[in-house]
């Protein structure tokens, strides 16, 4: 039923990220499982004729098989990065890179990060996608680059982007702050794209504005498919008020899902696949079924 799913979003046009935390990545997916996920996607793109050379498959790549309570250093959590990234490669899929709980945890300062991301970009085959995952989807991911303050840690990001414009095909953020989004897109370096991750504003970055605007790697895709591959062909097209016509509606639907707290969102992707028939049951990793309320659902 995944990889039937994965072929669901092909046909519609999309791209998959895999192995991120809409698969629950660190919420019950654990490596061993994940990379076994992004081989069996892997392998179906290669056997899909629907689009031309292949479908896109771009993977996470974390250190989430660190356990935090070993107290990781900055030289473990490099390991891990080198680990998953040789993993990922040997498969074929594009690099996503994922923000690293260990290293948040034993990082001292933006130095670190630095440090980090210079040793494995510089190590990588092809340019790869950063994932600047906030803490309201992720809790432990509080203070990344370095400081707990939004204008600080996007210095120290924009460093990274900046030192290695060339190994980096773009940056995710999901900040679900339109604001924090449109800053950092106008600091991006030549050919590093924009990412949305803000799924309650995705309409209106998507659509861009005289300086730029986002391409979409976004959960609520996985869910609202149909509807976001018609939008996108008539932004194509130039037609912008169809565009948003077709997104009105499930921009409302997004804001529900991904409502507070945030890192639950999982639970009504899944449980609208089940609505559409995508699987025979409403269950998931680790009973995250639960983490919503009847209300929330019906809602």
């Amino acid at each position: 039923a995944s990889i039937a799913y994965r072929q669901h979003l092909w046909r519609y046009g999309f791209g998959v990220a895999e192995a991120m935390d809409t698969a629950q990545r660190a919420m019950g997916l654990d490596w061993p499982q994940a990379i076994t996920l992004i081989e069996r996607s892997m392998d179906a793109a290669r056997d899909y004729r629907g689009i031309v050379n292949g479908p896109l498959v771009a993977a996470g790549a974390g250190t989430d098989h660190l356990l935090l309570t070993s107290a990781p250093n900055i030289d473990a959590v490099i390991a891990a990065y080198e680990m998953q990234c040789a993993a990922i490669e040997r498969t074929g899929a594009r690099i996503i890179l994922m923000a690293s709980r260990a290293l948040a945890a034993c990082a001292r300062s933006a130095d670190d990060y630095l440090y980090v991301y210079d040793r494995i970009l510089s190590q990588l085959r092809q340019p790869v996608i950063i994932h600047w995952l906030g803490e309201m989807f992720d809790p432990a991911l509080a203070g990344y680059w370095g400081s707990r303050d939004i204008h600080t840690a996007m210095h120290t990001c924009v460093q990274v982007l900046q030192q290695h414009a060339t190994k980096i095909d773009g940056i995710k953020i999901s900040l679900l702050d339109q604001a924090h989004e449109i800053t950092l897109r106008r600091r991006l370096p030549a050919g590093v794209r924009m990412y949305t991750g803000d799924d309650f504003n995705f309409a209106e970055l998507i659509a861009g504005d005289t300086h730029g605007h986002s391409d979409a790697l976004l959960g609520i895709f996985d869910a609202i498919a149909p509807a976001a591959s018609q939008a996108l062909e008539a932004l194509a097209l130039g037609d912008l008020p169809r565009y948003q016509a077709i997104l009105a509606p499930t921009v409302a639907l997004s804001r529900e899902i991904f409502s507070a707290p945030t890192r639950f969102y999982k639970t009504g992707i899944v449980f609208l696949a089940w609505l559409n028939g995508h699987q025979d049951h409403f269950t998931m990793l680790d009973g995250q079924q639960s983490a919503r309320s009847i209300a929330h659902l019906s809602e």
